[in-house]
């Protein structure tokens, strides 16, 4: 099989000829630039550079040997942008490290040896502290009220760092050129390569009131104040569906999985009661994923971290296909139970390694038995893509990365 009919057999869970692999398709299933650049130095990689395409995570873009090297199944659409050298600018990272941020982003040095950036009007809209893995939100523009009408709602998202600091292929949305070089870029992208294609859209709904009115606040009015939420919920979603309308005309016979995002879960269960999910969110999940199987050829794949067991059933039913990261150490989250339960009616993309406890904590010999186990749990049947539990951070040794790849391939070999 090739790379992309290796996921889409799995999508379709079917069980492929290995288990399909991500590394860095999406901004939840990467490898920060300091892992990277570890990762790359006990690999004995000299050349090259480590490109810090998302610089609110300070993930890295995996290079081309990279990802041949682990036999990575699947790539985000964001790195046919900001190919050239003359799109990057030298920076050294915490560690002492030489990486490269986006010529566009220029945060200014504080005090104590952090850095700050700014909105360009100069609000203050992220922080990055001394020794800090990446920048924390800082702008809140509803944080005492809801405004009288969403008239400013362009604006107030354009103070929040995950919008106004975004990843390729958004740092380049306001070209105007913009669509028609995501479409040129794909079918570029297509042409050269035979992994499957992954286009990150975002549409969040919950994590945009918690980023305009911050979370404590907005927990509070999913019960004290549910008709402003349905209101913003509402301008959010005109805002999302004119983006999707116009992501599936420039690449929805393109790209085969679409990439959505909603933090839906803590350590101990879901944000909200299932009740509320299916009151607030549930109908307008099912209509960004209905606009997307309905214009485009496209998997719906969400991002959700925490303990989501409780809301699977209904997500399922919302229409999303694929479920990130599959954060197996919280509660309900266990491999077995989540395959056993919902195997057969979403895909699992992530839970194939303990990023808490073992990558950073264990030894090379635990990594491999927990990523086999995982494995033998998760790959039976199909619907399952290797990845870690979300991104790969600053403290996890590199030969732990070096020992997960190996365990993949050798129950790859026990298969064969």
């Amino acid at each position: 099989m090739t790379s992309r009919e290796r996921v889409l057999a799995t999508l379709a869970h079917r069980e492929p000829d290995r288990v399909p692999v991500d590394l860095g398709a999406t901004p939840s299933s990467g490898i920060s630039a300091i892992a990277y650049g570890n990762l790359k130095r006990h690999l004995g990689l000299a050349g090259g550079q480590t490109r810090v395409y998302d610089v609110v995570q300070q993930l890295a873009e995996p290079e081309d040997e990279i990802l041949d090297r682990f036999r990575i199944d699947a790539v985000d659409l964001g790195r046919t942008f900001n190919t050239r050298p003359a799109d990057w600018r030298p920076v050294t990272l915490f560690d002492g490290s030489a990486a490269a941020y986006p010529r566009w982003f220029q945060p200014e040095a504080t005090a104590d040896g952090g850095w700050r950036a700014r909105a360009p009007d100069g609000v203050e809209i992220a922080i990055q502290l001394k020794d800090m893995n990446f920048f924390d939100q800082t702008c809140y523009p509803w944080l005492d009220d809801y405004p009288a009408d969403f008239s400013g709602l362009h604006a107030a998202m354009g103070k929040i760092h995950w919008a106004a600091l975004a990843h390729s292929p958004w740092d380049h949305a306001g070209e105007p050129d913009f669509w028609e070089k995501l479409r040129a870029n794909a079918l570029a992208l297509r042409q050269q390569s035979d992994r499957a294609i992954m286009v990150v859209v975002g549409c969040n709904l919950f994590e945009w009131g918690t980023f305009l009115r911050r979370i404590d606040n907005f927990l509070m009015d999913l019960l004290a104040e549910p008709e402003r939420v349905e209101a913003l919920l509402d301008a959010l979603m005109e805002v999302h569906l004119a983006t999707l309308e116009k992501v599936c005309r420039a690449v929805g016979d393109i790209a085969d999985v679409c990439r959505f995002g909603d933090d839906l879960g803590t350590d101990t269960g879901p944000f909200m009661s299932p009740a509320t999910y299916r009151q607030l969110f549930k109908p307008r999940h099912t209509l960004l994923c209905d606009y997307v199987h309905r214009h485009s050829s496209m998997k719906t794949f969400l991002h959700s971290c925490g303990s989501i067991h409780a809301l699977l059933p209904d997500l399922i039913a919302a229409g999303f296909e694929v479920i990130n990261p599959v954060q197996t150490a919280c509660r309900d989250m266990d491999p077995a139970r989540l395959k056993r339960e919902f195997g057969r009616e979403i895909t699992f993309w992530g839970g194939g390694a303990d990023t808490r406890h073992l990558l950073n904590h264990g030894t090379p010999a635990d990594v491999r038995r927990d990523v086999l186990e995982r494995l033998a749990i998760f790959a039976p049947g199909g619907g399952f893509v290797f990845n870690t539990i979300h991104n790969i951070l600053p403290d996890v040794p590199p030969q732990n990365v070096v020992a997960m790849f190996e365990a993949i391939d050798e129950f790859a070999r026990a298969g064969a």
